[in-house]
């Protein structure tokens, strides 16, 4: 009995029945007819009960989960449905998803005819990195009479990892290597001058560049030839991921460490399509995952097992200690590429030289984040005297940020405010300008 439940047009039919069964006090004709639709009301419940627990009744139902999930962006999970029965069955489908989603409400509903079989496909949006467990999938049978419902259990517990974002990293790898399409938010950038690593020398063909005209070999060869440039290669490029409680704060769902790490993810992996070498190092009060640069085919492996395990701390970062494991881990001059947050000026100010001294020996991008929310007040309209209070110090906080950049880049400090959604992109294209400008 405790895989049967009461459905709504039971509570309805009966409740129905009760009001008739009052009304007959009073109008006694109606007493016969009310006990003979509560006979035939039993009856049909009855029946009902029959045909769902019938041991012919059977669903087969297999879920399919992709390998991993990714971080912040929908992934899908399929159900294929088999009615094995011979009834038209009314699903009410609740899979039991993993806690972490505290999705209370979330159910399928569909209609199966006898020997049918059909698919289904929902999406799911992972907000914190880890392993997910699915549960079993219940299905409420019920018949054309709908009065009761019967519980059918299919075990199926399944377990998927959710990992930084491979669905951006694809995308965004696919935008920066396309030379013939334009993607929004990637910018076309000019080479400025040659590529520092000499290829060879080649016969001239139209549409070279006449100032790579190599005279001495065009004067052997008695044709024009010119030297053909390449971008150098084996630069190295790493993220450093600041995993202090400056970085535990929310926007759309996800902290500011995890859109950093996505796009660490998708930073490393065009830096290594372009022959560069990645690497990683995260840190807080303490030194957390290193990753060496390299250019092996599995160092985008490495770092994406590393940056699945890493956390928020609820402490300050120790931005000498980050100084001293620069130094020790990080061999010849790199980029380095910092993601971390500054509310205040103050907060700034405190490390202001230890990035001054880094930024000596490496080419140091600090990327830090624009409060969106206090953006969006800025830009909304204000209708009562404490709204524009509330206003103006709103604006003061971004002239804030504002003024960090400047000061960064006055100190020689590249640095990049952006708005956490599109980090990727601002991280993207600031790569690539300081490729084609020649800095690294």
């Amino acid at each position: 009995m405790k895989h049967l439940f009461l459905s709504n047009r039971f509570f309805l039919l009966f409740g129905a029945l009760v009001v008739l069964f009052v009304i007959s006090f009073w109008v006694q004709p109606l007493y016969p007819v009310a006990q003979a639709l509560f006979v035939l009301a039993l009856a049909l419940v009855l029946l009902d009960i029959l045909l769902l627990f019938n041991r012919r009744v059977d669903l087969l139902c297999e879920r399919k989960l992709p390998k991993v999930f990714n971080l912040g962006d929908p992934n899908t999970v399929r159900l294929k449905l088999e009615n094995q029965s011979g009834l038209l069955l009314f699903i009410n489908l609740v899979d039991e998803l993993p806690f972490q989603f505290q999705e209370r409400d979330f159910g399928l509903r569909l209609r199966m005819k006898p020997g049918e079989t059909t698919a289904m496909e929902y999406e799911l949006r992972p907000l914190e990195r880890g392993e997910y467990t699915f549960g079993a999938t219940n299905a409420f049978l019920s018949t054309v009479l709908g009065l009761v419902e019967r519980r059918y259990v299919i075990e199926q517990p399944m377990s998927v990892p959710v990992y930084p974002s491979i669905l951006q990293m694809k995308q965004f790898e696919l935008r920066a290597f396309d030379r013939v399409t334009h993607h929004k938010g990637i910018k076309k950038l000019r080479r400025i001058g040659h590529s520092y690593e000499f290829e060879q020398i080649k016969n001239y063909v139209r549409g070279d560049d006449y100032r790579s005209i190599n005279w001495k070999a065009t004067g052997r060869h008695n044709a024009l030839m010119v030297n053909q440039y390449e971008d150098e290669r084996a630069q190295q490029i790493y993220c450093i991921i600041d995993k202090s409680r400056a970085m535990r704060m929310p926007f759309e769902g996800l902290s500011l460490m995890d859109y950093a790490i996505n796009t660490s993810l998708v930073i490393s992996n065009i830096a290594l399509q372009k022959y560069d070498r990645a690497g990683l190092i995260t840190f807080s009060d303490k030194i957390g995952a290193t990753v060496k640069a390299d250019s092996k085919a599995t160092q985008l492996n490495k770092i994406l097992n590393a940056l699945y395990k890493e956390e928020e701390r609820p402490l300050e970062a120790n931005y000498e200690l980050l100084y001293y494991a620069a130094r020790k881990l990080i061999n010849g001059r790199s980029l380095l590429l910092l993601y971390t947050n500054f509310e205040s000026m103050y907060a700034l100010d405190r490390v202001l030289p230890i990035l001054r001294r880094i930024n000596t020996f490496h080419l140091l991008v600090v990327i830090f984040f624009e409060n969106t929310e206090i953006r969006d007040f800025v830009e909304s309209q204000v209708e009562t005297l404490e709204d524009i209070y509330h206003q103006t110090i709103a604006r003061k906080f971004l002239t804030e940020k504002s003024n960090m950049v400047q000061k960064l880049q006055q100190y020689g400090i590249q640095a990049i405010l952006t708005r956490p959604a599109e980090l990727s992109i601002n991280t993207v294209n600031k790569y690539l300008e300081l490729k084609s400008r020649g800095l690294i």
